[in-house]
This record gives structure tokens, C-alpha cells and sequence, in this order.
């Protein structure tokens, strides 16, 4: 029979070999995390070593070639600028307008000087290393308020014939000063709808029956001896001209019908471009009449604005204002159309308006 000494020794040395297995069981398990740490602590300096061979080959290289531009070349251009959709001798009333818009000759004048100077300015300071070689000056219509609505007999500045006698001379001095920088420029022409003699559109006799035409004739023969400058100005509604090998059809845009929804004028523009390809294929159908610019020549389109900005009438429509904007573009041989800008003509605080 075990003694009870011999049992309570027996007690104590199960007890310290049971705190002795746990320790053992708290070590291996402290091992077995140590050596996962020690084999991911390799993997990192493996890693960091790896970078370090990276970052040592790429100290002493140089960058390929093709990074570094290159100086551009003299490549050849061709600068188109449009004019339409003046309205020239409409007055439109800042008081009407809530001050949002505000129109009369002597803001107009204004509005055709920062034309021509943006239209010299754009293509001497924002293209640099491109040799220009003349500028094609596209008028595009409505450059005369009219007297197609009762209200503008009542308020345009002066009588329709005063106003093509003013202006013949200021786009005269227009043109010269264009043909003082550029040395050469080539004046497309098309009539618009507002400068019509007859309260309804004319398909017989629809040009010269217009005061747009007697007011850029009139302008050319102001030039006539002027060997820097030639004109284009149609007798049908359409003028087809070529920018190098790109081909322009410029029309005035009132042929254009509808325009609501969601497409907005996008949906009749381009129908409208799809009928004139059958008969008069074109590379871009240049356009005013609707007073928004729209710059798309990779679609086929360039829709120019308008110098006036918002009158009554787009106000009582609810239509959108849109700032006193023209369509200025770049042609080359090689590409066509590339670089595409508007021009600003509106200054407030030098119209003194707002």
C-alpha cells in the first residue's frame, strides 16, 4: 500500500511534468510562428533586393528618344474663319433682356474688330511652328438685321439700304487688315434668310434678291483692285470650296427644319447633310443660322454662332444663352481640319452695357 508521502510526491511531479508539457506545446508553437516570420522576413529582403537591382540599372539610363518632343516643323495650314449670323443694325435692349444680352451698331463695330483681331491672333500666337498660307474668310449670311418681321423695320438702327452702305465699308476694312497679316484671302459667300426683300422665301431669283449679296458685291467691288483677295460668292443657295483637298459646302442653314427633343439640332442638321452628299458630295457642311457653334468637323459639321448673342425672341423662347461666338479653324494637306477654336467677341466692360 502507497504511503501517503509517496502519493503526495507522486501528485507533485504528474503536476510539474503537466506544466512542463505545456511549456513545451507554448515553445514549439512560439517556434513553429518564429519560422513563418523568418521565412516571410527572406521573402521581403528577397523582394527589396530585387527593387534595389531595379532601381540601380535605372539610375544611370537615359530616357528613349521618342519621350523628349521634338521642335515642330514648318508644316503647312490654312486658316478658315467664319462670319454670319452678324445681324448688323439690329437693336436689341439690355432693359428687355434683363441684362443678359444688349446689341447696336456701335457694339457690333466693337464685336467685328475683336473678330478680325482674334482671327490674326489665334493663328500667330496659338500655332506656333505652322507656316500659314492665307486665310479663307467664310461669310455665311445673316449679316444684315433685315426687314423680315415688322419689329425690325421698327427698331434696326436705319433703313436696310443705309445699313448695306455703313457695314460695306467696315467689312471692307475687315477684309484688308485680314490680308495685311495673312497676305492672301479667299471670301466663300452664301445669302441667309433675314436679309430676303420678300416676306416669304424665294426659290427663283433667291440671291440677288437678298441684301447679303448686295452687301458683300458691294464690298468686293470696294476691293476690287486688291489682287491679295478673291471672292466666291455664290448665286444658289450653296457654295462648294476646297481647303486643300478637303472639301467644304457652305449653306446658311434655314434649310434646316425642326430641332426640338433631346437631339436638339443634331437630328435635322445631319439628314440635312446626308440629302446635299447625293448631289454635292463634301468632306464638312459648314452652316450658320441657329446661333450655336458647334465645332465637329471629325462628324462633317461645323455650325457657326452668331455676334449678336441672346435677343427677345430666344429669351420669350426660353432658348439657352449663348455667348457672342464664331467658328475658327485649321486646315492642313495632310490631316484636314485639326485644330478648331471659337472666337470671343463680346467684352462688357469695353461695351459698357452690363
Amino acid at each position: 500500500m502507497t504511503s501517503l508521502d509517496e502519493f503526495t510526491e507522486t501528485a507533485v511531479l504528474v503536476e510539474r511534468l503537466t506544466a512542463s508539457e505545456k511549456q513545451a506545446a507554448v515553445a514549439k508553437t512560439d517556434l513553429s510562428v518564429a519560422k513563418a516570420q523568418l521565412e516571410q522576413a527572406h521573402h521581403r529582403v528577397d523582394d527589396l533586393q530585387v527593387r534595389v537591382d531595379v532601381y540601380e540599372a535605372c539610375a544611370g539610363m537615359d530616357p528613349p528618344n521618342w519621350l523628349v518632343p521634338k521642335r515642330p516643323g514648318r508644316g503647312k495650314a490654312i486658316v478658315c474663319s467664319m462670319l454670319s449670323d452678324t445681324h448688323w443694325d439690329e437693336v436689341v435692349s439690355a432693359v428687355e433682356m434683363d441684362g443678359r444680352g444688349c446689341y447696336n451698331r456701335t457694339i457690333a463695330e466693337q464685336r467685328l474688330r475683336r473678330f478680325t483681331d482674334k482671327t490674326i491672333e489665334l493663328a500667330r500666337d496659338y500655332t506656333a511652328g505652322v507656316n500659314i498660307e492665307g486665310l479663307v474668310l467664310i461669310l455665311g449670311g445673316d449679316l444684315v438685321s433685315g426687314l423680315i418681321h415688322e419689329e425690325l423695320r421698327e427698331s434696326n438702327e436705319c433703313s436696310a439700304l443705309e445699313t448695306v452702305v455703313f457695314w460695306a465699308g467696315r467689312l471692307a476694312a475687315t477684309v484688308t487688315t485680314l490680308a495685311d497679316h495673312f497676305g492672301t484671302v479667299h471670301c466663300p459667300a452664301v445669302v441667309g434668310n433675314h436679309g430676303r426683300m420678300t416676306r416669304k422665301p424665294r426659290m427663283k431669283g433667291r440671291v440677288r434678291d437678298n441684301l447679303d449679296w448686295l452687301l458683300v458685291t458691294t464690298t468686293a467691288t470696294h476691293l476690287a483692285g486688291d489682287d491679295r483677295i478673291t471672292w466666291q460668292i455664290s448665286e444658289s443657295a450653296d457654295c462648294l470650296f476646297s481647303v486643300y483637298n478637303t472639301r467644304h459646302l457652305l449653306t446658311h442653314g434655314d434649310q434646316v427644319k425642326g430641332g426640338g427633343g433631346i437631339g436638339g439640332i443634331w437630328p435635322p442638321i445631319m439628314r440635312l447633310r446626308a440629302r446635299k452628299q447625293v448631289n454635292c458630295p463634301h468632306d464638312i457642311l459648314v452652316i450658320g443660322h441657329w446661333h450655336q457653334l458647334v465645332q465637329a468637323a471629325s462628324a462633317g459639321l461645323i455650325v457657326n454662332g452668331c455676334t449678336k448673342g441672346p435677343d427677345e425672341f430666344a429669351a420669350i423662347m426660353n432658348f439657352p444663352d449663348e455667348p457672342p461666338q464664331q467658328a475658327w479653324w485649321l486646315v492642313t494637306p495632310e490631316h484636314g481640319v485639326t485644330v478648331q477654336s471659337p472666337i470671343f467677341v463680346m467684352d462688357k466692360q469695353k461695351e459698357k452695357w452690363a
